[in-house]
C-alpha cells in the first residue's frame, strides 16, 4: 500500500489547512534567508534541524504511544491562533512562531521521541525558532544593554591584569588606545550559537524541563563571558600589536577567528559536563547519549471521535484557515501622524534637489506611517527618516543598503561634533561612498547606535525619532566633507549631548 493510500481524507484536509496557514510565513521566512538586509543565518539552523530529524527517522519506532494525533490537532489550533495574530497585527515574526508549532505537530506525528534514536519534538520546534531572523531582532531590542554588560565584564577582566585601564560606558581605554564596544560587538551572534548548541543537546538528551532550563541559563551566562573574553583579547591586540606579531586584530579573518576561539573556550564546560545518566540509554549520536524517558510534553489522551465528527472538524479547520489568511493586515506599531521636518533648501551654497523615494519605500511608509525625505546637493546627499515607531522605520544603513545590493563595511563611530556611525558602501558598478548616520530624539537625545535609540524609545514610547543620514563620495576631500557635515548639523540643529572621546572597535 502506498503512502498516499494510507492518508485518510480527514488527515489530508488538516494537512491542506495547515499548508494554507503556513504558506505566507514560509514565503517570508525563505525570503529572510536570501535577503541581504536580514543577514540571517537561518539556513544553518535549518540544516541542523533537518539532520536531527533525519537521524531520528532513520531508526524504527520502539515504544508505543497514545494521543499523538490529538496533540497534533491541538498544536495546529494553537498555530492557527498565532497565525491569526500575525495576520491582524502584520508582524511576520508571529507567523514564524506559528511555523515552529507546526514543526512540533509534525515531529509528534512522526513520533521522533519514541524511536530507537529519540529526539524531542518540543526542542526541535525550539531549534526551528533560530531559523527566524532572531539575531537581528535581539540585536535591535537588547543590543545596547548587551554592549554595556560586555564592556563591564571585559573591563573587570582586564583590570586584573592591567593598571592603565579606563572604562566609561561602552568605551575601554588601554595603553592610550581606545576601544569602542559597538553594536557588532554586543555578542548577539555568539549568544544565538550558544543557545542553539544547548537546544540541540536538550533535543538529544531530553532532560526534564528544569534541567533543560538550567543548561540554557548556563549557556547564556557562558556566552556573555565568552564575548567579554573576545573583547578583552581584541583590546589587548589593539593596545599591544606586538603580542600578535603586528597583525591587525580588527581585520578578517583574524577578527572572526578570535571570536570563535573565545566562544569555543566559553562553551567548553557545556560540552564537557552535559551528560545523561548511564542507565536507560540508547545508541549514541556523535558520542552523546539520548535518554529513553517520556517526552518533555505529555501527550493528552482524549476520547476518540467518530469519523463524522473528525471529518466535520477538518472541514471547519480548513474554513477557518481560509478566513484567517483573508483578513486585512493592520499593523499595531504604525507611526503616529507627525509633521514633516523640512530639509535645508541649500547646503554650503549648493541648492538641493529632491529625490523620489523608491516604490517599495513609498508603499512601506503608506502602510506603516512615518515619512522619509531625500535631497541631493550636487554630489552630496541627505536622507531623513522620522517616526514615532523606530522598531518599524529606523535601521542602521547596512540593513537597507545591503538590501539594495551594495557591499557595506562598518567603519566604527565618532562622537564629535555629534555621535555618528560610519559606513563604506560600494556598488557593483564601481560607486564608492561614505555613509554617516545619527539618530536624534525630539527630547534631545542623540546617538550613533540604533540599539540605544530603540532602548531609549522603549523607555518613552511614542517619542519621535529621526535618522539623519549623510552620503558623500568616498574620494571627497576631507575639508569639503567636514564643511558638509557642519552645514548639515547647523541646518538641522544637531548637537552632541555630551563630549566623548573618539574610538572604534
Amino acid at each position: 500500500m502506498t503512502l498516499l493510500a494510507r492518508i485518510s481524507p480527514t488527515t489530508a484536509v488538516f494537512a491542506l489547512a495547515s499548508l494554507v496557514l503556513a504558506c505566507e510565513p514560509m514565503r517570508w521566512l525563505a525570503g529572510s534567508w536570501t535577503d541581504p538586509s536580514y543577514a540571517s543565518s537561518g539556513v544553518v539552523y535549518l540544516a541542523a534541524l533537518a539532520g536531527l530529524l533525519a537521524w531520528s527517522l532513520s531508526s524504527p519506532v520502539t515504544r508505543g504511544g497514545f494521543g499523538q494525533r490529538q496533540m497534533a490537532v491541538l498544536v495546529l489550533l494553537a498555530s492557527a491562533l498565532a497565525r491569526l495574530a500575525g495576520q491582524l497585527l502584520a508582524i511576520n515574526v508571529i507567523g514564524g512562531l506559528a511555523l515552529a508549532l507546526d514543526v512540533f505537530a509534525l515531529a509528534t506525528l512522526l513520533r521522533t521521541g519514541q524511536r530507537q534514536r529519540p529526539v524531542s519534538p518540543f526542542w526541535l520546534s525550539v531549534l526551528f525558532l533560530f531559523t527566524l531572523p532572531v539575531e537581528r531582532i535581539a540585536q535591535r531590542l537588547i543590543g545596547y544593554p548587551l554592549q554595556e554588560l560586555s564592556a563591564k565584564l571585559s573591563c573587570a577582566g582586564l583590570g586584573t591584569v592591567f593598571s592603565d585601564l579606563s572604562c566609561s560606558g561602552i568605551r575601554i581605554g588601554l595603553q592610550g588606545r581606545d576601544v569602542l564596544v559597538d553594536l557588532p560587538c554586543s555578542g548577539t551572534s555568539g549568544l544565538m550559537l550558544s543557545l542553539a548548541l544547548v537546544v540541540i543537546l536538550n533535543a538529544l538528551y531530553r532532560p526534564r524541563f528544569l534541567t533543560a532550563a538550567a543548561w540554557i541559563a548556563a549557556g547564556l551566562a557562558l556566552s556573555l563571558l565568552g564575548n567579554a573574553l573576545r573583547i578583552g583579547l581584541l583590546a589587548v591586540g589593539i593596545a599591544f600589536p606586538q603580542s600578535v606579531f603586528g597583525a591587525d586584530v580588527m581585520a578578517q579573518p583574524l577578527h572572526d577567528l578570535i571570536g570563535y576561539l573565545a566562544l569555543g573556550l566559553a562553551m567548553a564546560p557545556v560540552l564537557i559536563f552535559y551528560r545523561s545518566p548511564a542507565s536507560q540509554t540508547s545508541k549514541t549520536f556523535c558520542g552523546f547519549r539520548s535518554r529513553t524517558r517520556p517526552a518533555l510534553v505529555p501527550l493528552p489522551v482524549l476520547a476518540p471521535m467518530t469519523r463524522g465528527v473528525r471529518c466535520l472538524s477538518a472541514l471547519v479547520f480548513l474554513s477557518i484557515a481560509f478566513v484567517i489568511v483573508s483578513l486585512p493586515r493592520q499593523a499595531l506599531d504604525v507611526s503616529a501622524a507627525i509633521p514633516p521636518q523640512p530639509l535645508p533648501m541649500s547646503l554650503g551654497g549648493v541648492a538641493g534637489v529632491d529625490e523620489k523615494l523608491l516604490p517599495v519605500e513609498e508603499r512601506y511608509f503608506r502602510q506603516y506611517g512615518g515619512y522619509a525625505r531625500k535631497r541631493r546637493y550636487g554630489e552630496l546627499a541627505l536622507t531623513l527618516v522620522r517616526t514615532s515607531s523606530p522598531l518599524r522605520h529606523l535601521h542602521a544603513p547596512d540593513d537597507c543598503l545591503r538590501g539594495l545590493g551594495l557591499e557595506v563595511t562598518f567603519l566604527g563611530s565618532r562622537f564629535e561634533p555629534v555621535p555618528t556611525a560610519l559606513y563604506r558602501a560600494r556598488s557593483r558598478d564601481g560607486g564608492d561612498w561614505r555613509v554617516a548616520v545619527t539618530f536624534v530624539s525630539e527630547t534631545g537625545a542623540t546617538t550613533h547606535n540604533i540599539a540605544e535609540a530603540i532602548w531609549l524609545w522603549l523607555k518613552q514610547p511614542g517619542t519621535t525619532w529621526t535618522s539623519v543620514q549623510r552620503i558623500t563620495p568616498w574620494a571627497l576631500a576631507e575639508d569639503r566633507r567636514a564643511a558638509f557635515e557642519a552645514a548639515t548639523g547647523a541646518a538641522l540643529d544637531l548637537s552632541s549631548p555630551k563630549t566623548r572621546r573618539e574610538g572604534n572597535s
